[in-house]
């Protein structure tokens, strides 16, 4: 499947969700500004722990209100094409908000999956996930890996 047609409309991706009603579905979410191990290991493993996996990418404008006026490094076309050419995903997503609360109440993950950085209980929409009968997973990340720690080598 060529990488843009993984890259999803709300309305397309809610269509495509209750095809794959009888699968499991693994949600995360994140910026993915600057492709590395870490963020591959995690994605992985994220789609590991079911059928079908969903990434929801944060918009250029959402990074920059994150992050800071100096991000992202690369815009969210090329973050969306990127992620979507990982074998492993299944579905890309764009969301402009802070968080992906949204998205988690009308897609209806079985697995709601982020880093080991977060607690389950600091995890947004990890009540609707639970309360819809479905589970809230960490992974452990790979250490010295990060888009900051990227940036702040190639500035030195």
């Amino acid at each position: 499947m060529p990488t843009a047609d993984k890259i999803y409309s709300l309305d397309s991706l809610i269509d495509k969700r209750k095809e794959w009603k009888d699968q499991k579905v693994v949600f995360t979410n994140g910026c993915f500004d600057i492709l590395h191990l870490g963020h591959v290991d995690y994605l992985e493993k994220a789609a590991a722990k079911g059928d079908k996996l969903i990434v929801a990418l944060n918009t250029d404008a959402s990074v920059s209100k994150l992050k800071g006026p100096t991000r992202p490094v690369n815009n969210e076309n090329a973050r969306g094409r990127i992620i979507a050419a990982l074998a492993f995903v299944d579905a890309v997503i764009f969301f402009s908000d802070d968080i992906p609360l949204s998205l988690i109440k009308q897609l209806k993950p079985d697995i709601l999956v982020k880093g080991s950085d977060y607690k389950i209980s600091n995890i947004v929409g990890a009540n609707i996930v639970i309360e819809n009968g479905g589970k809230v997973e960490t992974i452990d990340l790979v250490e010295g890996y990060s888009t900051t720690n990227i940036i702040n080598k190639i500035n030195q």
